[in-house]
């Protein structure tokens, strides 16, 4: 397995800090899913009733990406293969589909969400700061602030990376380097 990447700074302003820790998970998710093929990236935790696979996980992952920083950020509608989902039919869509996908597919869509992602994060900075609400409201009526979505998205990101551990070593036994 790739090395994991380093830390982030131990000082920064709020939002390089933030977007530090963004990409340290990204990068950690892309370590934990480097070099394996399509049975391995559809591999489950044994004996788990999860859906939960590392190449779902890079799709889901991807999904998260163009809904907090396209859809509930700038209250675009959603693009790509997201445009046609059918998540009443299937909630989990973006973890149960992903066993169609090529490695090389979830690793694309991953990293081009990624990249939208930021292009949109830049975007949204440029218009102001971090206590500017999301566009979309949430479920509630209330919106997010950009910061809440960082804050969540450092979150989500560290939880599915603990999560990446456990399926990654029961996959080929490759733990934390």
């Amino acid at each position: 397995m790739s090395s994991y990447p380093r830390n982030p700074a131990f000082a920064a302003d709020e939002t390089s800090m933030l977007r530090a820790w963004i990409d340290y998970y990204r990068d950690t998710i892309r370590a934990q899913t480097a070099g394996l093929g399509a049975d391995q990236l559809a591999t489950r935790i044994p004996d788990h009733p999860a859906v939960m696979t590392l190449g779902g996980m890079l799709k889901h992952l991807a999904f998260v990406e163009q809904w907090w920083f396209s859809i509930a950020l700038h209250d675009r509608p959603p693009a790509g293969i997201w445009a046609d989902v059918d998540w009443e039919a299937d909630e989990d869509w973006d973890w149960s589909s992903a066993r169609h996908d090529t490695p090389e597919e979830l690793r694309r869509l991953f990293d081009e969400e990624v990249a939208r992602s930021d292009a949109a994060l830049d975007e949204a900075l440029a218009d102001g700061g971090l206590d500017q609400p999301a566009r979309r409201p949430r479920g509630d009526g209330e919106h997010a602030t950009l910061r809440w979505v960082l804050v969540h998205l450092v979150e989500e990101y560290a939880r599915h990376a603990g999560h990446a551990d456990l399926i990654r070593e029961s996959v080929d036994g490759a733990v934390d380097l």
